[in-house]
């Protein structure tokens, strides 16, 4: 199969999963071993230790660089080891411009652990291709962007951004999360590598912690595998198989997250109880013609204001089939509170200092039938 040739649905069901070629097997089977009889000295069939290298991993490797068009990727054991992963191909003195409003782990990571080790962070409104330009340096290593952000869906212009670092000769990193390939393909768009917590859209079923970093070119996938065996944040072989499995789903599922999503940031939008909602799809939304432009769908991240953070619990103790808990991207939809929880880690000054107040909910929808979703929330709204 020409992987650039098929269409999206099909590269992730078919690409990385062809049947095993010793047996037949539809499903492609787990590689868990961690080491590989060698024929002789330095003759191996291409694998020596898991660590280094492993059949599955492959496999999902492969996958996934074909859906979002990079030349390869490269999976570690959690989004934030991707992240991890990122900033060691940096050096001590480099710099690194990010968005203001992260997952608060990504500035927990760069602040707390990294700025010891001598690399420079600047955080700034990536809404504004201006703010970007100003804040790049002659160090600059990179452009770090979340597009949504999480949790208030402000969007940034990925080729205008991309168009502005590459003048200044430093690369742009979108963590592509939210969106998914299926949504939004940011080195269309002249970003350098993406970044996924594959825990999320792309495994889909709330089994599995990883992430990965698609890359543009043969340097970064050669750097990031010397990475994957040097430091050993690698995905297991058993992780591996389950986003295999998940992202053979993932066009099926990210349609209708799209679609109740939409249902639902509407239905919002006009509730009474609720003051202000944060989704791209909706025209209020002060950069939905740029969502038009760079995303082909919506998704399904909705952030909307309860009033204050007595009401967030009010309403967070009454759903019923929304699931409240900290993660995002399942088949099951999943509710939480930022300040509480994805973003306890920047504090009350840094949660003021990007708009997030106590009284936020973010929602995930997820694709059960949406009539009994609305139902939800109307219920849990009623009790505030």
């Amino acid at each position: 199969m020409t992987a650039r040739k098929a269409g999206f649905a099909t590269r992730s069901i078919h690409v990385g999963n062809e049947p095993d070629p010793s047996t037949g097997a539809v499903a492609p089977p787990i590689f868990a071993t961690s080491t590989y009889r060698q024929k002789e000295l330095g003759k191996t069939k291409g694998y020596d230790y898991s660590r280094a290298g492993n059949p599955t991993r492959a496999r999902l490797e492969e996958n996934l660089a074909s859906l979002e068009g990079g030349v390869a990727a490269r999976v570690f054991s959690s989004g934030m080891a991707a992240v991890s992963a990122l900033s060691s191909l940096m050096n001590a003195g480099e710099h690194l411009v990010a968005s203001d409003n992260l997952y608060g782990g990504v500035p927990r990571l760069f602040n707390q652990i990294l700025a010891n080790l001598g690399l420079k962070f600047t955080y700034t409104d990536t809404r504004d291709p201006h703010s970007v330009a100003k804040a790049i340096r002659k160090n600059t290593r990179f452009v770090y962007v979340e597009t949504p952000t999480n949790p208030l869906m402000g969007l940034t212009d990925i080729a205008a951004v991309s168009e502005i670092a590459h003048k200044s000769g430093c690369q742009v990193v979108v963590d592509n999360t939210f969106m998914s390939p299926y949504f939004q393909q940011p080195l269309r768009l002249g970003a350098d590598m993406v970044l996924h917590s594959t825990t999320k859209f792309l495994n889909g079923h709330s089994d599995g912690i990883g992430g990965v970093l698609v890359c543009s070119t043969v340097q970064q996938a050669e750097r990031l595998a010397f990475v994957q065996k040097a430091v050993g944040a690698i995905l297991s072989p058993f992780e591996c198989w389950l986003v295999l499995r998940g992202v053979k789903t993932l066009s099926v599922r990210m349609r209708q997250h799209d679609q109740s999503g939409r249902k639902i940031a509407d239905y919002l939008s006009h509730h009474r109880m609720v003051k202000k909602v944060f989704y791209p799809g909706l025209k209020t939304h002060p950069q939905y013609e740029l969502a038009c432009r760079q995303m082909s769908g919506f998704g399904a991240l909705i952030t909307f204001e309860t009033g204050s953070l007595a009401n967030a619990k009010k309403f967070l103790k009454r759903v019923r089939v929304c699931t409240l808990g900290e993660s995002l991207g399942g088949v099951e939809t999943l509710i939480s509170h930022p300040a509480t929880m994805t973003h306890v880690a920047i504090g009350e000054k840094g949660r003021k200092a990007i708009g997030l107040s106590d009284g936020m909910v973010r929602i995930s929808v997820g694709i059960e039938d949406v009539e009994d979703l609305i139902d939800d929330l109307d219920q849990a709204l009623a009790g505030v």
